[in-house]
């Protein structure tokens, strides 16, 4: 079989891995570091090493390897983690992400990067370490560390099947590793105790020099000399050829210390002392093995069973409690291995059927393009749904009993598959939320500033298209928190406030959107400095206008209020661009500030951008689509309550409050259309925190529509958002309900006494104010 047929496999793999140790990374206390935060880390480059070398990445091979030694020497407290540390390995990081995106497009990576990296990665781990491991000849690279003890115990040895002349020379070579404190002699065999420091891999090793392999067996010379507090954990594998043996070895040595070992033809034993799951072993193994192929067991008394028959972790289950988070660890049964297809599915759960949540048995990647092509059909299902139900409804009640009640089936049914199929691509808010602890790190340091940055709500989920589009809007108004809003140690401390800043990103859902708000508590927007801006701009503004007119000033194309232009911000490119994407996909931007306590950006998107519940009006002979969400109430109203204001604004009167009005007719210029407020329909509609009335000639009712994009096959249209197809086959815009609160709030020109207030209030202008 083809391994490249599993490159995109192990290229996302890898991502989500890097992602992780990232994110770890930046969650390492240096002061204190967490043993399990430290192997979480190291099992990540660990697996991505172990794919690397599957697949003959060999710079990602290399580099993940040297990254690997010094992360081991990290965990087993031979060197210590200070900032400047993890600032070069987030640098690896970097130079990794790098390699597999060269990778993944068919490139050789960047070699001067990758050995600049190895270089540093090298030099901190001998530098760090104050009884450096010694290199391997010639090559000026740290041995493997995983393979250094640091205590002494008392092993058996017993080497079978030679003569006597080959007694005596093992026993020398052996009595090279320690002192032998013990020696038996038999027919064509040798069994003696030493007491060493040394790795029982470099025994083995030597031994092999004299003899084969599955003439050693080495084990601890009683249950007390073994050594740490792991479970004791036999791994054997299936069908191991004798050159593929001590690289095997040695991927087990990395999760503990191997206190014996044996080989018998193609099958290779080891005893392993280990404080990792069962589960990690078997999934790391799984880089090179199949599933069934590995099996792990454990020796423990009162521990689980082997790895491959383990029901269930019953509380307060010893020491092969999974103590670390193995999704950040990168190891995980539940992430599927590039080496061969589905192996860690079928060693976390094809051959050891315990439940697990998340486990592969219960997932598969299925690439995007997939699903969209199946949420297409689905919404053409709902659209040839709508048609049949239009075609029943002409039906006489006599003959269409029996086939309405079809129809309400086929309506419920479409609408379960609808809501199962949008939810596949619906995903955490975390998944944007990780990358900004690496960007917050970063940007801080080289502003001299001290950010703290929380989140909050990142289980709310979002539809992943909406997430990836939305990541540049959301960077760029971090990055201005940073360099604007937040102020530096000196001047927060002058003013009271503690030394390192707040910046808080947030997500929750409202109704059908999700609310995402980027919060700092900075020194906030000056009023003034914006308005006198604004008039050197050009910009018509007056002195009363409210906050939230003088706060939308900012998204002017070209309007900065920053005193010095950094390469971080200040050049007043971008917030306007912000503003302009979000709205393009459907959402909107409200700010709140206030000077000296701070800044808010609250950015509202629709769930998805397929298929949306919606209200069907009617206005003349046109048909348009508003969002449900948006809808408060509706009513009939008489003229009696419309109110003129000032520039020939009209409001009406809903229980003791005034609502701007929009009459929908005059904002599309629709004929034939009700003119008489008495006549039609007021809707109550909510958008940017505001609320108005749109006056409508009748309401249609309630329908799933699917949304289809304007710009794409037309032009954009002021006030609309989108289009939809009706159930007749005829095409229905869906309202922008933000576009038409602006239009509400928009000054209006007088016009002529004889018009009815509906005509008066939205002149044609008003269409292209946006």
């Amino acid at each position: 079989m083809d391994v490249s047929d599993f490159y995109d496999t192990f290229f996302e793999e890898a991502g989500e891995l890097l992602e992780d140790m990232e994110r770890l990374l930046i969650e390492l206390d240096t002061d204190a570091p967490d043993r399990d935060h430290l192997d979480a880390i190291f099992r990540a480059a660990h697996s991505i090493k172990g794919g690397a070398g599957t697949f003959g990445f060999e710079a990602l091979q290399d580099t993940t390897h040297r990254m690997e030694n010094l992360l081991d020497r990290a965990r087993n407290g031979e060197l210590t983690l200070d900032r400047a540390a993890v600032d070069i390995l987030l640098e690896a990081g970097d130079v990794l992400k790098g390699q597999v995106e060269s990778y993944r497009e068919g490139q050789s990576p960047d070699a001067e990067a990758a050995d600049r990296i190895c270089r540093v990665l090298q030099q901190l781990a001998e530098g760090a370490s104050p009884s450096p491991i010694s290199a391997e000849p010639g090559t000026g690279a740290p041995a493997d560390s995983a393979q250094v003890d640091t205590g002494e115990r008392c092993l058996s040895i017993r080497v079978t099947g030679i003569g006597a002349g080959d007694a005596d020379a093992l026993a020398e070579e052996l009595a090279l590793f320690g002192a032998v404190t013990d020696r038996r002699d038999e027919a064509e065999a040798l069994t003696l105790e030493l007491t060493t420091s040394a790795a029982t891999a470099d025994i083995s090793a030597v031994l092999c020099f004299i003899v084969d392999e599955d003439q050693i067996r080495i084990e601890p010379a009683g249950p007390a000399q073994a050594a740490g507090d792991g479970a004791r954990l036999r791994v054997i594998l299936d069908g191991v050829t004798p050159e593929d043996r001590p690289g095997l070895v040695e991927e087990v040595g990395l999760f503990g210390e191997i206190v014996a070992q044996h080989a018998d033809g193609e099958r290779l034993s080891l005893d392993l002392v280990s404080d990792q799951p069962a589960e990690d072993i078997a999934a790391v193994l799984a880089f090179q093995l199949d599933a069934n192929q590995i099996h792990v067991e454990s020796l423990t008394a009162d521990a689980p069973a082997a790895a491959e028959s383990k029901p269930e972790a019953s509380p307060g289950e010893g020491p092969s409690t999974d103590k670390t988070d193995q999704t950040a660890a990168g190891v995980s049964p539940s992430k599927p291995t590039p080496s061969k297809p589905a192996p860690a599915a079928q060693a976390a759960s094809g051959e050891r059927p315990r439940e697990r949540s998340g486990s592969e048995s219960t997932s598969v990647r299925v690439p995007t393009d997939k699903i969209d092509q199946i949420i297409n059909l689905v919404g053409e299902l709902v659209i040839t749904q709508s048609m049949l139900e239009r075609a029943v409804g002409e039906l006489d009640r006599e003959h269409g009993e029996g086939l309405s009640e079809g129809m309400g089936q086929l309506a419920r049914n479409a609408r379960d598959l609808q809501e199962s199929v949008m939810s596949v691509r619906m995903v955490p808010m975390d998944f944007a939320f990780n990358r900004f602890p690496r960007l917050v790190r970063d940007l801080s340091a080289k502003l001299g500033k001290d950010v703290n940055l929380e989140t909050r709500g990142g289980a709310t989920e979002l539809d992943k298209g909406l997430i990836e589009r939305i990541m540049d809007p959301m960077t760029h108004l971090v990055r201005n928190s940073l360099d604007h809003g937040i102020e530096d140690a000196a001047t927060r401390e002058a003013a009271g406030k503690p030394a390192a800043g707040q910046l808080t990103l947030s997500a929750r859902h409202q109704g059908g959107n999700v609310v995402i708000e980027i919060g700092d508590d900075g020194a906030g927007l000056s009023r003034e400095r914006i308005l006198a801006k604004a008039r050197s701009n050009g910009l018509a503004v007056s002195d009363d206008m409210p906050d939230e007119e003088v706060w939308q000033l900012i998204f002017a194309a070209g309007f900065s209020t920053a005193e010095q232009v950094s390469d971080v911000s200040g050049r007043g490119v971008g917030m306007d661009v912000v503003k302009r994407n979000i709205a393009q996909l459907g959402g909107h931007v409200d700010l709140r500030s206030q000077q000296g306590v701070g800044t808010t950006v609250r950015v509202i998107l629709p769930l998805t951008l397929a298929i949306m519940d919606g209200m069907a009006v009617r206005v003349g002979d046109e048909v348009f689509i508003l969002a449900l969400g948006a809808i408060l109430e509706s009513m009939r109203i008489d003229e009696s309550a419309v109110r003129t204001v000032t520039a020939g604004h009209h409001v009406i009167e809903v229980r003791g409050e005034y609502l701007p009005l929009v009459a929908l007719h005059r904002a599309f210029d629709v004929e034939g259309a009700q003119t008489r407020l008495d006549r039609g329909i007021v809707v109550v509609v909510s958008s940017e925190s505001r609320r108005f009335g749109l006056f409508v000639d009748e309401l249609i009712g309630e329908q799933q529509v699917v949304v289809k994009n304007l710009e794409t096959h037309f032009r954009k249209v002021a006030g609309i958002s989108a289009a939809t197809i009706l159930g007749d086959g005829s095409v229905a815009l869906i309202l922008d309900a933000t576009a038409l609160s602006r239009m509400a709030g928009a000054p209006r020109p007088a016009r002529s006494s004889s018009q009815s207030p509906a005509d008066n209030n939205v002149p044609a202008e008003s269409v292209s104010h946006e």
